[in-house]
């Protein structure tokens, strides 16, 4: 992985994370942080207290620094942090520094700026205004929650926080039963596709139905022969039972029509996976498809414990949701 960030942003609202607490937040509230989008501009629109801005922003004249706290939505390993500070040209802080640390349960936000043991991913790094400030991050421990620290006050738009879901298997191992074993939330990942012009590939993954049609994946309108695809990194090796594939929203360009296939090579990369003389065994068979539907295929080719599915549309089109139901093949570490 050659930027940090194609991985999937923890802290996003949709994987369930929120800012938990902040030291101040007078002219816009700490939520603006992981709101999802690009930042807005409003020309001309204000509140009682100021400027209407788009993000997080406290007061002038902190006498120390501004922090606020954040639960990711997802435990994970944080592999590079954007802190973006667009529209803020004469009010973004100078400095920024960033700590984690790694609390399961539902600590407090009190015991939080407390007591937590906070361990510097970011040191205190100078920010430029109205731009999206970069830092890659080495840390290898798990994170569940973040502190951004801002010097000494000032406004940030948007956090992003990205890395590795690392995926809590315990309550699987312990009731058994299936699982999604391409969520994103549950550390499945797109490593590759063949086009993603109109809709990011990341997208099949996500939690929930989606919200629009730009909310899923959708190739560019197909001039020639062939078909497009997806490549799933399933978040850990099972057989799978069943498969539902959703065209929500797609209502005049879902595919004709889709098929999917299975391969069990754990330690092959993208390249490997998409190359023609990948070993893939069909596991769903090729069927039509219609507009704005939800689709649940149950009648799988049994072809034992894979890691990685491939979804095939043909000729091209938009798919909203891809979900791969199965059972771990062996207990997770």
């Amino acid at each position: 992985m050659t930027d940090f960030q194609d991985l999937p942003d923890l802290a996003a609202e949709r994987l369930g994370g929120a800012v938990l607490l902040a030291n101040d937040e007078f002219f816009a509230p700490k939520e603006g942080l992981l709101k999802p989008g690009a930042p807005e501009w409003r020309e001309g629109e204000y509140t009682e207290r100021g400027k209407w801005m788009d993000g997080w922003e406290t007061r002038r004249h902190s006498p120390s620094h501004d922090w606020c706290i954040v639960r990711l939505g997802t435990p994970g390993i944080v592999r590079g942090v954007v802190v973006d500070t667009s529209f803020f040209r004469g009010n973004y802080p100078e400095h920024c520094s960033i700590e984690v640390c790694a609390i399961h349960g539902t600590p407090s936000p009190e015991h939080l700026a407390s007591a937590a043991e906070w361990t510097e991913i970011v040191p205190k790094s100078a920010l430029q205004g109205d731009s999206r400030n970069t830092f890659p991050v080495s840390h290898e421990g798990l994170v569940t929650h973040l502190r951004l620290n801002i010097y000494p006050d000032g406004g940030v738009a948007r956090l992003r926080v990205h890395g590795e879901v690392v995926p809590q298997w315990t309550k699987f191992v312990r009731q058994g039963g299936e699982v999604d074993l391409a969520a994103l939330e549950n550390g499945g990942w797109v490593t590759s596709c063949s086009d993603m012009f109109f809709g990011h590939r990341q997208n099949l993954i996500l939690p929930g139905r989606s919200l629009f049609m730009g909310d899923g994946w959708e190739t560019r309108r197909r001039r020639g022969p062939g078909y497009d695809w997806s490549i799933i990194r399933l978040a850990a090796p099972g057989p799978v039972h069943r498969v539902e594939i959703d065209t929500d929203h797609f209502k005049g360009n879902p595919p004709e029509r889709c098929w999917m296939e299975g391969i069990h090579l754990p330690d092959a990369n993208a390249d490997e996976l998409a190359d023609a003389s990948a070993p893939w065994t069909m596991l769903l068979p090729e069927t039509r498809l219609q507009p704005h539907a939800r689709f649940r295929f149950e009648d799988l080719d049994p072809i034992g414990p894979v890691t990685h599915v491939r979804l095939n549309i043909a000729p091209d089109g938009g798919i909203a949701r891809l979900r791969v139901f199965g059972t771990l093949a062996d207990a997770p570490r």
